[in-house]
């Protein structure tokens, strides 16, 4: 912080565990991604070459070497392993990943249909030598997924080997834990956290209402992911209360009742 003000809460620092901010890179520029750097690496945690993306992307890996030296974890977005793992090319992707120095890899089956045990096998398998996200959740709008099988698969793939858990919402933010208006699906996410802890779930948040929503449930340090590279330091602003949105949640009642109208 540039100038130190009072009530402002705690924020985790890196390498932290929790109160994560992951990025999507949707095919930024070499120059673009050197701003993202500039502006905002001391609150990136996780960098997602968002989809397949990477596959198109110039001086790639000098992109990804930027990344890693301002200590972000760096890895490809899940559609791209999907891609892979339809086509029988699962060497492939490891070749390609390691080409690239990536130590971070999504295990997702939101675009295809696996087997639930084959995921997870899959997860422990890539958890012997590299730090596992997998995300749970469908991508395509319509398909409803109980919350008792949400909580199931959350569990056992946090059981096989997974950092975290990504709560689907495609870039969208208009599937998965969110209604097709893009409004948060309240008792999915509360019978969810009753038996998976919030610190292990990142919850793809892309637009400002839902990051609002998920820093007024869980505090300042929540994991939230699919954040545009141009939203950082407004979501920081957020966590922080330095934003309208969350302007008075964390000041003293005595402050509040003054002030509020």
């Amino acid at each position: 912080m540039n100038v130190q003000l009072t009530h402002i809460p705690e924020r985790t620092v890196k390498n932290r565990t929790h109160g994560l901010t992951m990025v999507m890179d949707k095919g930024l520029s070499l120059r673009q991604s050197e701003e993202l750097v500039e502006s905002s690496h001391p609150y990136v945690d996780l960098l997602k070459l968002g989809f397949g993306t990477s596959v198109f992307s110039p001086q790639l890996k000098e992109k990804v070497k930027m990344y890693q030296k301002a200590n972000f974890s760096v890895y490809v977005g899940g559609t791209l392993f999907e891609a892979f793992y339809v086509r029988g090319q699962i060497d492939a992707y490891k070749r390609y990943i390691d080409s690239l120095g990536l130590d971070t890899v999504e295990v997702s089956d939101g675009s295809m249909v696996l087997p639930h045990d084959k995921k997870c096998q899959l997860i422990s398998e890539f958890a012997k030598d590299y730090k596992v996200l997998s995300e749970v959740g469908s991508k395509e709008e319509g398909i409803l997924i109980s919350p008792a099988k949400w909580i199931k698969m959350m569990q056992t793939e946090l059981q096989a080997g997974s950092w975290k858990v990504i709560a689907e919402a495609r870039e969208s933010g208009t599937v998965g834990i969110y209604r097709p208006s893009g409004q948060a699906h309240v008792m999915l996410i509360n019978k969810i956290i009753q038996k998976v802890k919030p610190e292990d779930i990142i919850w793809e948040a892309p637009k400002k209402p839902q990051q609002v929503y998920f820093i007024k449930q869980f505090g300042p340090n929540v994991n939230l992911g699919n954040i545009a590279e141009n939203e950082v330091i407004p979501l920081e602003c957020l966590r922080g209360g330095l934003r309208g949105d969350t302007f008075f949640d964390f000041l003293p009642s005595n402050i509040v009742e003054q002030f509020k109208s």
